[in-house]
Parts: C-alpha cells; structure tokens; sequence
C-alpha cells in the first residue's frame, strides 16, 4: 500500500524493535534466536499494545473529563476475530511491524496466524457488534461493549464422515494477550430465593445463590488510533468456597459442584436448551451480563455525575437482540429496590436510556421464557415485570385496546404455556425500536410487532445495517486495496463512499483485466486452503460460487443443494455442453439440536463426495463445504468469490451483512429480493445483480397460508429428478433411505417455500453462466458492485444511531484537513 495511505507509526523502526525484545525477554521469557511464532505474536501484541494503552487512557479521561455521553451495547455476542492485524491496521504500523520483524528473522504472516479467533460469537449478530464497535472508536463515539468471556465460545466444528461434530473451542487455553482482568471491578449476580417486604416497604430480594462477575476489558482500536473504546467481558465465578471436608471425605464431585454450576455461565456460548436444564443456562447467561453491565454503568455514572435522574443524559443503553432484554426488569429492579426511586421516575428513566435492536421476523426465534422458570430463578424480576405489564395494559386499555388486542400485545403469553415475550419487554422499555433494513422494519410493523405498534406508535424505525469497510477491504483484500487506491487515491481509505469514483473505470478494459487479475490471486489461495483442509483440487479459473453463513432452513443451503444435484444431473446427461466450470463452496456451522440443519450439511458433504469423484463431470462441477467456519476464513474466502449467494426466504432474512462485504470485494450476488439485499439492488443497480424468486408480499401470506409442494414438483423436472436423486440414495449408496425423510418433509410442508423458488432460482443461475462466458460484462458489475457499496459502511450505521437513537456526537473517521 502507497506510504500515503496509511497514518504515521507512532515511534520509528529501532523503537518498535527495541520494544519487542525487551517484551519478548521480560514478558513472554523467550530469547530471540530460538523464539517460536506464538512467541514473537506475544512480544509483538504486547509491544503494539503498550501504544494501544497510551490512546486508550486518553479515550477515557476525555470522557470522564468532558462528561460527554456514552453508549453502552449489549450483546451476546462479540465475533471479533484476530485482533493484531485490526490493530495494526489501524494504528498505520502494519508494514512497519513487517519490516521490523522481518529483521528480526520473523514473518508477519505467520505470526498473525498463531492467534486464535475470539470464540464469542456465531454469526451475523456477534459480528454486527464487532463492526459497530470499531465503527464507534472510528468516529470517536465513547461506548463500551458488554458480553460474555465465553471460555469455550460456540464450538468448534468438526466434519467426520460428512456430519458435524462439535468439539470444545479452547482458545483461551494459552491466554489473551488482549485482555486486562479488572479483578477490582466485580458485581454480585442472584438467582433463586424469595423476595420479602422490607419495613420502608421496599422489597428485597434474598437470592439462595449468589454467583460474581468478574471484568475482563479489551481495547478496541479506531481507524487511525485516534480513539480506543472498550470491549468488557464478564466471567462467572463461584461465592462459595470450596467443600474441603466434602472434597477429603472423598465427594470430589460434590464439593466441586456449586463452582461447577456457577461457572458454567461463561464456558459456552448457546448452550443447547432442548432441555430444561440447557433453558435455564441460557436465562442465566443473559440475566449475568446484563445484571452486571447495569451494575457496572450505574456505579460508574454515581462516580462521575452522583445523580441518577441524569442518567439518560450521560448513557445510552443499546439491547442487541432480546438476548439482553431482562435488562429492563433488571434497571427498574436496580433503581427502586436498591436505590430508593420512584417507580415512574425510574421508569421514565430506563425508557428514555434503553433502545432496542430486533434481528428476526420470526415469532419462534423471539425469546420467550416460562413464568415458572422466571418465578422460580428471577422471582423479583418476575414480580416486576408483572408490574410493567400491568401497567402497560392499563395504559392501552385506557387508549382503547380490544381484548384481542391486549391480548397480543401482553407482556405474557396465555396460549403456549404462560411464557414472557422477551421481544415485548424490549419493546415496550425502550424509547426507540430498529430494525436493520428498509424491508425488515416494514414488516415488524406489520408483523412480530403490529398490535405493539398500534399501542405505542411512533417507536419503531429503521438502520440499515452495515460492515466495517477497514477489515472487510482493506485488510482482508490487500490486492483489490492497492487497485483502488491507485487508480483513485488514497482518500477512500478514510471515506468509503469515494469508491463510487470507480464508476468511470468500470468499462475500461484495462482495469478490468487488473481487477480480475486480483481476484484470481484471491482464488488461488483460496484454492490451497480447500485442498489443505480438504484434500479437493479446485480451479482457480472456475466460477466460485459461494454460500457461507449460519446454516439454518430460511437461509436454505438445501435449495443451493438442489440447484447443485440439477447442475450435475445436467452435465452428465449433456457432457458435450458448453458448461461453465463451477466450484460451489458452503461453509457454516448448524445448533447442536438443529438436526435437520445438521442433516443437510451431511447432504452437502455426500453430494460433495459423489460429484468430485465423478470422472464424467471432467471437473467442470466441484463441491466443498469447508469445516469451522470463523472470521479468518470469511476473510480469505470473501475476496475470492464471484458468486454471492444471499436466497433466503423472502420476508425472514433481517438484513444480512455477508451480502453486503461480497459485494465491496466485487463479487455479484444471486439472491431474493429479502433483506438488505433490495437496498443492494438500489445502489448496484437490477442489472448487476441476479434477483430470483417470490418477493415478501407473496411469500409472507403464501408461508402463512401453505403451499403445495408436491404440485411444484410435479411441474418441475429438474427438481423432480433432483429430489428423487437424494431420496433415493444416490448420494449415499450405503444407506439409501438416509435422505428419504429430509423429502418427504419438504414435500409434506415447505415452510421455506424451497420448491417454490427452484425453478426460478436455476433460470437465474443460468444467466449467472451466461454472463460468465462474457467476461467485459461480468468484471463491468464486478467492478460497478465495488463502487457503489460504500454506503453500507458502519460508518454510516453508527452515525445514523448516534444522531436519530443514542443522541451522541460522532466524529469523522477522516482525518483532520
């Protein structure tokens, strides 16, 4: 990259390498002639991280100084990925650090790659966070992210004999280097017990268990280090002391028991909750964190300004998801029973502080908890949200409600067995609810939140979602970078919609060869990582048609499957065809309990396995899922792709953010018209772009209303030949009827509406093929792709949400003059 383009290291060369021998001696123990990669990533991490300090304390006595107002997020998860090559990246020190450790004997690149990612996230949502909170410290917005020190994470996945396995994550197990333990900074977190009247008539709870939150911080560093915010973790551990005399007695178990319990609060993320006791973890996970970040702000806001009534003033508390949403109860809890408030005054106050983020459209995926569980592990909360509910009810009675109406918009579900609507405790304790696209917030008003709406009008709106350009481009996409930055200058680093100064170049011959060109580097090392993870030999110069993301049946990874077995069904009947040699790539990881979902990535594994062996296909069609799906491989498999896949059902796919970084790196998406995908659409433009299927207005009722698969089939051969093919076991020979119920399922009901797209979805595949075989129009949308994209920077996001939500200044992510 241009020397231009990057901001000034902060100390010269002999500094920097005077800084990581001594951290490689008097930190990591190590000398320099027989360090190890792991080590010179410790003494290099450590040596960037001292700089990372520095800006960091000048973050925060800027905040405590000035008194501006902070945003507090809560998530479940953070997918931050490796975190040296951000840093780097930001602070400018990247080539820097190369050429010092190259003096030293090291490689940068092996060295990025002895840290692990973060396991404390699954997919869209933990990495939405992640690029909110690098957007945030960007534009200079004061924030601190709360989450979970998750000490296994999700999982790790494993494919043996083409099924998933699950295997501990332990990317802890050689420690953080990132991470500072604030063992003075430690909350107290109830469950259990009874709640008495206290003789002032306040309640008071009196938990039976009583576990500690423990903080953990990371620093999280802005584009050019101006300003560093901080990421707090939260780790459980156990009040009680340990059973000695039970432990020498010899009930290891049982003396271990109550720390066991206790921590497992932050050992993994999701934990399975099939059963009641997986439902309860769950609960327990998100009561800690979110009890323990309003703990933490409350006693950080008495320490700087003393009053409580100010606290909408001085914070902004943003719930990603309902995974937070017991916050609600937990503030009201907070500010009337321990701090002596007012109920309304405390009300208004957590109104005014809380905004919540919806990320579904479906109603099953809307948390909800059993009243009995509640009253039994919350009893307070419970009694609480009882009251809010009450009062909530009142209010739109009073307003004029009908009972069905009421009904719908309680708090407490009365027809599936008395559960909490998380989704309405959000709801209705936050001033404002988003949505993450333009289609999506129009359907929650119409859908998942329409009685609530009409009962509290006024509180919904939109914010597109958006990616962090700097890891998306500029370090996961070097090569395409430098190409830009060279035809159009370096100033698009620091404004992400100056790339629509590509559009000029778009037709030009001799950029286009210069684009394809860096994508072909990209697919070149994308192919040797498929064949070191999997053994498959994929053409570098074939279509990569790819589809990567959490695997789950509205994202329908079967109906690629489909067009897959089609496509080869095709070739082998027609091998003189004039075929596009095609790689399909999936990657993504299924719940533990989702079977079916793990059942067609064993699908995709035996169509896998059959087709790459077939010598009559002669290599034109390869199929590779590739195992353990994480940032770092999103990020070397983002910039190969050419084809983006983005199909899932119209009207349930919030926004997508993987749509949106294919689409910077250049590549085209075939997708429905869901999501953010239609705003895609708008900026790329209909012809540089592949829409197929049935738009939300059909889709919606049609799901609601059935739909007859059978009668599809019937009508389509190719998908009549392509589900006979897997039912019957030509995809795994040695257990025919292993795919005859994953049919007979769709056929009976296509909740996902698979076959009513498919006919549809392989026309436009076939005008993928035929634009392919045209080189200068497929690098012209290519390119147009990559121009006009820029918008869905986070930048803009953040911005949006600080002016319209969170009422807080942001800066500029460009430097001054």
């Amino acid at each position: 990259m241009n020397q231009d383009c990057t901001p000034a290291p902060a100390q010269d060369d002999a500094a920097l390498r005077d800084a990581i021998l001594s951290k490689m001696i008097y930190d990591v123990g190590g000398r320099e002639e027989r360090a190890s990669p792991r080590d010179w990533f410790l003494a290099s991490t450590l040596a960037a991280r001292d700089g990372i300090v520095d800006r960091w304390r000048r973050s925060n006595n800027e905040v405590a100084s000035s008194g501006r107002k902070q945003v507090c997020y809560l998530s479940l998860e953070f997918l931050i990925g490796r975190l040296l090559s951000d840093a780097l990246g930001n602070l400018g020190m990247t080539e820097q650090m190369r050429r010092v450790l190259h003096g030293l004997g090291a490689d940068l690149e092996e060295v990025f790659a002895q840290e692990p990612d973060a396991a404390l996230g699954n997919g869209g949502l933990g990495r939405l966070a992640a690029c909110f909170m690098e957007s945030m410290a960007s534009l200079s917005v004061p924030a601190i992210g709360y989450g979970i020190r998750y000490e296994n994470g999700l999982f790790r996945q494993l494919i043996r004999d083409g099924q998933q396995q699950e295997v501990p994550e332990d990317w802890l197990s050689l420690g953080n280097p990132w991470e500072f333990e604030r063992s003075g900074i430690t909350y107290d977190i109830g469950f259990g017990g009874h709640v008495t009247v206290g003789p002032d008539e306040r309640m008071i709870w009196q938990p039976g268990e009583v576990v500690r939150a423990i903080a953990y911080d990371i620093p999280v560093v802005g584009w050019r280090g101006r300003w560093v915010n901080t990421l707090r973790l939260w780790s459980a551990r156990a009040t009680d002391p340990l059973r000695l005399d039970a432990f020498n007695s010899g009930d290891h178990v049982g003396a271990l028991a109550g720390r066991v319990k206790a921590e497992a609060i932050s050992r993994v993320l999701y934990p399975g909750d099939e059963s009641p006791a997986g439902q309860e973890l769950r609960l327990r996970q998100e009561y800690f964190f979110a009890s323990a970040s309003l703990q933490d702000l409350i006693r950080r806001h008495l320490r700087l300004h003393g009053d409580l009534s100010t606290l909408p003033e001085k914070y902004s508390v943003q719930l990603n998801d309902t995974h937070p949403a017991i916050g609600v109860a937990e503030l009201m809890r907070l500010l009337v029973d321990v701090h002596g408030m007012d109920w309304d005054e405390a009300w208004e106050i957590g109104r005014a502080t809380f905004s919540y983020t919806n990320h579904t459209l479906m109603p099953e995926a809307l948390e909800s908890w059993p009243v009995s569980l509640m009253e039994r592990l919350l009893p307070r909360n419970m009694q609480i949200i009882y009251m809010i509910n009450a009062r909530h009810l009142e209010a739109a009675r009073a307003a004029g409600a009908s009972d069905s109406l009421l009904s719908a918009a309680s708090l407490i579900d009365e027809h599936h067995g008395r559960r909490v609507r998380m989704g309405h405790l959000a709801f209705i304790g936050s001033h404002k609810v988003n949505g993450v696209s333009a289609l999506h917030t129009g359907l929650m008003k119409s859908t998942v939140f329409a009685e609530l709406d009409r009962v509290c009008p006024g509180r919904i709106t939109n914010k597109t979602n958006g990616i962090t350009f700097r890891r998306w481009l500029l370090r996961a996409n070097a090569p395409l970078t430098r190409l830009i930055t060279d035809t159009i200058g370096p100033r698009v680093l620091d404004d992400p919609e100056r790339l629509a100064d590509l559009i000029p170049h778009a037709r030009d011959a001799g950029f286009q060869e210069s684009f394809a060109r860096q994508r072909l580097e990209a697919k070149q090392n994308l192919a040797r990582i498929v064949h070191l993870r999997t053994g498959v030999q994929i053409d570098p110069h074939a279509l990569f048609d790819v589809q990567i993301k959490r695997i789950h049946e509205y994202k329908r990874q079967l109906l690629n499957i489909l067009h897959t077995v089609a496509l080869y069904n095709a070739m082998r009947a027609q091998p003189m065809g004039n075929w596009v040699p095609r790689v399909k790539l999936f990657a993504g990881k299924a719940a533990p309990s989702y079977h079916r979902a793990k059942l067609i990535i064993r699908l995709a594994n035996d169509v896998a396995r059959v087709v790459n062996r077939d010598p009559t296909v002669r290599n034109l069609l390869k199929v590779v899922f590739l195992p353990n799906y994480n940032v770092t491989l999103a990020e070397n498999i983002i910039p190969a792709a050419d084809l983006s896949e983005q199909i899932s059902t119209a009207g349930l796919e919030a926004s997508g953010t993987g749509n949106m970084k294919f689409a910077l790196n250049g590549a085209l998406t075939i997708g429905t018209m869901d999501g953010a995908n239609i705003e895609i659409s708008e900026r790329v433009g209909l012809e540089n772009i592949f829409i197929f299927g049935l738009d939300a207005s059909v889709a919606v009722p049609l799901r609601r209303d059935g739909f007859d698969a059978r009668a599809a089939v019937a009508a389509s051969d190719e998908l009549d030949a392509a589900l006979d093919a897997i039912a019957s076991g030509v995809f795994s020979p040695e257990e025919p009827d292993r795919y005859k119920g994953l049919v007979e399922a769709l056929l009976a009901r296509d909740d996902f509406l698979v076959t009513a797209d498919f006919d549809s979805y392989l026309r436009t595949q076939r005008q993928v093929a035929s634009r392919w075989q045209h080189p200068a129009d497929w690098w012209r949308s290519a390119v147009l792709n990559t121009a006009n994209v820029g918008w869905f920077s986070s930048d803009r996001t953040i911005r949006d949400y600080a002016e319209e939500i969170w009422r807080v200044p942001a800066g500029l992510a460009t430097p001054p003059g």
